[in-house]
């Protein structure tokens, strides 16, 4: 494996680039050519992080002090710095995650979407006034920033995902302690590095890489830590939230899903195929809301399966650089290794493999994490493969025998972020939409993703605490201070409060 004349990346941490306390170093490789080393970063412990609290604490009365518009300069100036970037920056998210390009220059987008959002809130912090019923007394609300808040976040969207967190969180007056996942630093340092030539204060944003465990339970444990914001597996998650929970802070939590497409028989199944195999298969399945299952109405179950397999055969499995690539490689060994054991899982369990199913070996794919798209029938709702978060390009196919049994279906998972229906019938896209469990509902649309200007996040298993995107975002990152002012000229008599 060559190593030669690779960058060194250090963590940022009080406006200067600093290395470790460990003394330590890792690097990363690239997913569809794991001989290839793409940049060595810092192993951080937790002697970094709390460097890294101390630095966002003694920066955090001079943003917080600073007018919401200045801030929002600031923020305006890193929009049109990434926007500059953008293509570097693509080329870096294809290169340590993956994705195909097309994907990665879609994040970059959303990412400018997200902080143009955030950047116009700067003008928009509001509260309300209302009559008090005392006399010559003025009531109001006001937002205060929390304070040094963590931002812990995954490795499937190394860009979008930060951003939609650190935007909304630097907006509201926060300072940050951003911990990037350790297998895709390198967008997570040039976005740092976006923040820093804008103008971003010292301190005011820290990056600390390397493993999560130590440094995140640092970060979660440290009383000057006011607020969490985390993206990841439920486990963990569950986890932040219960220690962070009882240590009394705020703690937002976007976690997995398992999410569900509902083909009726009226629907327009071209249309429908177009966004299942995009909501499978693009970004390899590694997405929160990507499509894991689509519950077929029997009648046209056969039909679908028929065209579902012959569309999919034909996608091309590259390296991501290859703007021809539809399904690029698993963004890891450990993610390749995993999807591979479900594949094998739902074969005992007795599902009908029908398409792909193998590692894709030979030439240049044997230096890197690809898989087949994937597609299993005949699944049952026990299984596990309907029933776990695969994080990969596989696709599991259930029947229904109408709208009520597929809601029943979909609604039968722990999970609730996404989910999708593909009808004709607007009532019964109304009795869809009013009775699934999901966060977030799409009629003759895919599941994938969601609009910046809303919220975004699920139910039970999938997300705790307040969503993340729109309005939720400002309402995680501030708390709301109700004010009293009595302007009396002289002393009275003051009614009781109730």
């Amino acid at each position: 494996m060559a190593t030669s004349q690779v960058t060194r990346y250090n963590n940022h941490i009080g406006g200067k680039w600093v290395e470790s306390s460990t003394g330590r170093t890792y690097t990363i490789t690239n997913p569809a050519s794991n001989e290839s080393v793409l940049a060595e970063f810092q192993t951080s412990g937790v002697e970094d992080a709390l460097k890294a609290v101390d630095a966002a604490h003694e920066a955090l009365t001079g943003w917080a002090n600073t007018p919401a518009p200045v801030r929002a300069g600031v923020l305006f100036r890193a929009i049109e710095i990434l926007r500059q970037r953008g293509d570097d920056i693509a080329r870096t998210i294809t290169l340590e995650e993956g994705k195909p390009l097309s994907d990665a220059q879609g994040e970059v987008k959303r990412s400018l979407n997200i902080m143009e959002y955030a950047a116009g809130e700067g003008r928009r912090m509001f509260g309300y006034t209302t009559p008090s019923e005392l006399p010559d007394t003025v009531a109001y609300t006001m937002r205060r920033p929390l304070g040094v808040v963590a931002i812990i976040t995954p490795w499937n969207f190394p860009l979008a995902i930060p951003a939609w967190k650190i935007a909304p969180a630097l907006i509201c007056g926060n300072t940050i302690v951003f911990k990037p996942a350790s297998a895709t630093p390198w967008s997570a340092i040039k976005l740092m590095e976006v923040f820093v030539e804008a103008g971003l204060p010292p301190g005011v944003m820290n990056v600390v890489t390397g493993p999560g465990g130590s440094v995140g339970n640092a970060l979660v444990e440290s009383p000057l830590v006011k607020g969490i914001s985390f993206t990841g597996s439920t486990e963990i998650g569950t986890g932040i939230y219960a220690h962070g929970a009882s240590l009394l802070k705020k703690i937002q939590c976007e976690m997995g899903g398992k999410n569900a497409v509902i083909l009726l028989a009226d629907a327009d199944i071209d249309k429908a195929l177009g966004g299942i195999i995009q909501g499978a298969f693009g970004s390899t399945g590694q997405r929160c809301t990507a499509t894991s299952r689509v519950i077929v109405e029997e009648a046209i179950y056969d039909e679908f399966m028929e065209q579902l397999i012959d569309r999919t055969s034909k996608l091309k499995v590259g390296d991501g650089l290859d703007p021809e690539v539809d399904v690029s490689p698993l963004a890891s060994k450990a993610q390749f290794d995993i999807v591979m054991e479900y594949i094998g899982i739902g074969t005992e369990e007795g599902a009908e493999l029908v398409q792909g199913g193998h590692a894709v070996t030979g030439g240049i794919f044997d230096q890197g994490y690809y898989i087949e798209p994937t597609i299993f029938a005949g699944v049952q709702t026990d299984m596990r493969i309907a029933q776990e978060e695969i994080f990969g390009p596989v696709l599991t196919v259930l029947k229904a025998k109408d709208l009520e049994d597929a809601i029943q279906i979909s609604n039968n998972v722990k999970f609730g972020l996404s989910s999708s229906v593909y009808t004709k019938d607007l009532s019964q896209a109304f009795e869809y939409i009013n009775t699934v469990d999901a966060g977030m509902v799409h009629v003759n649309a895919p599941t994938l993703g969601g609009e910046v200007h809303l919220p975004f996040g699920g139910l039970n298993s999938s997300g705790v605490g307040h969503r993340e995107q729109g309005t939720e975002a400002m309402n995680f990152f501030t708390e709301v201070i109700t004010v009293y002012i009595d302007h009396a000229a002289s002393a009275r008599e003051r009614a009781r409060f109730i």
